[in-house]
């Protein structure tokens, strides 16, 4: 069974101070190698892909629980960390903050080439970098723009993603973690472990629930595009942000009166004035209809199809076809323990304590001074607490 995953964080605005940095880099030296030694390579990606544990990281290596910057902090501080033996360990960092982050891909293809992987395998590898990007920016619609994106790999080719969006209005952060372990389906609950401190307004298309929207969706684009044009423009004509009951026609025949509560597409802030009525978004579709993919997948992993395109798509499988797409947060529980201000607010404890019971046993194998350690050792029981 896969989980989903998303942490949530107030939004930083300050800068890490270089001797934190430092500090964090040396620490999570020495937490990676015997993490690779004890436990293999494919293990560390396995737990970053866990929020709670890449948190108690974050958390044991200095940073405050509940910053934003513990993201962008500790990924930045496990590159530097590796660099120049990431082939030793088998453990590759690709990807990070803003202009970096849109580096991944070339980051991947230069390891897999240095690594003289098999061509398919890299690939593969920047592909699902790509549509992980793609999925939590366009089938997770809930006011998140995408700022950080980190791709973590093993030589053996298991991967792990964490990436951070930004919501300006609230100013706080979300990130999202992905693991390559059993996951079959990209488009359908692909995320790893769930942890959030606020709920939102979301359309969730990765949604079990969402899957008669993804199965109609993809039926528009391989039919007419005449016909899916038709559509949205009975939407276009008929739709209102104000009301809350839509009488449509169709085909001659007026079909059922749609009541839509506030938690539909009517509040949502994606669906602005004049949404069905953008030219870009015509020629995305006609591009669409026009290569027929074969399924969801292939039609986000389109050039030019996003959040738009998606959510146009939702609506007429909504509203037309009676499809309701989940608009629960993915979101499932709050997350916090320890932090700066000690103030513990335990819900997943089970998770919590394999964490801390995880660092307690490697902690002390760590190759870092017994002053830092004790450190640690401290940090890791004030969690607890």
């Amino acid at each position: 069974m896969i989980q989903r995953g998303i942490a949530t964080f107030g939004l930083d605005t300050g800068k890490c101070p270089r001797w934190l940095f430092e500090r964090m880099v040396t620490l999570g030296r020495g937490m990676v190698w015997i993490i690779a030694q004890e436990y293999g390579p494919d293990e560390f990606i396995r737990r970053i892909g866990d929020p709670v544990w890449f948190q108690s990281l974050g958390t044991v290596l200095a940073f405050d629980w509940n910053a934003s910057g513990l993201t962008t902090i500790l990924t930045a501080a496990l590159k530097e960390a590796l660099r120049g033996q990431e082939k030793e360990l088998g453990i590759f960092i690709c990807g990070g903050k803003g202009k970096t982050s849109r580096k991944t891909p070339s980051e991947i293809m230069n390891w897999g080439q240095r690594l003289s992987l098999p061509a398919p395998k890299i690939d593969n590898l920047v592909y699902n970098s790509k549509m992980a990007a793609k999925v939590d920016s366009a089938l997770i619609q809930d006011g998140f723009q995408i700022y950080h994106h980190s791709f973590f790999f093993s030589s053996r080719g298991a991967w792990s993603v964490v990436q951070q969006g930004m919501n300006q209005e609230n100013q706080t952060a979300r990130r999202y973690h992905w693991h390559s372990e059993k996951i079959t389906d990209l488009v359908c609950q692909p995320h790893s472990g769930i942890i959030s401190q606020v709920k939102t307004p979301t359309l969730d298309l990765t949604a079990q629930e969402s899957q008669k929207t993804r199965l109609l969706s993809t039926q528009f684009v391989q039919g007419n595009f005449s016909c899916l044009m038709k559509d949205i423009h009975i939407l276009n004509r008929h739709f209102s942000r104000t009301s809350q009951m839509v009488s449509l026609e169709h085909d001659d025949e007026k079909l059922t009166l749609l009541r839509l509560s506030d938690n539909d597409f009517t509040s949502h802030p994606v669906v602005e004035e004049n949404f069905f009525e953008s030219p870009y978004l015509k020629r995305i579709l006609a591009k669409a209809c026009e290569a027929k993919p074969e399924n969801y997948e292939k039609l986000l992993s389109l050039s030019g199809v996003g959040p738009k395109t998606i959510r146009a798509l939702s609506l007429v499988s909504e509203v037309i076809y009676g499809a309701k797409p989940s608009y629960e947060d993915p979101a499932r529980y709050s997350f916090a323990f320890g932090g700066k201000d000690h103030i513990p607010f335990p819900i997943n404890r089970k998770g919590y304590d394999e964490a801390i019971e995880f660092f307690r046993r490697v902690i002390p194998k760590a190759r870092i001074s017994y002053t830092e350690k004790n450190k640690m050792l401290v940090k890791l029981s004030k969690m607890r607490s």
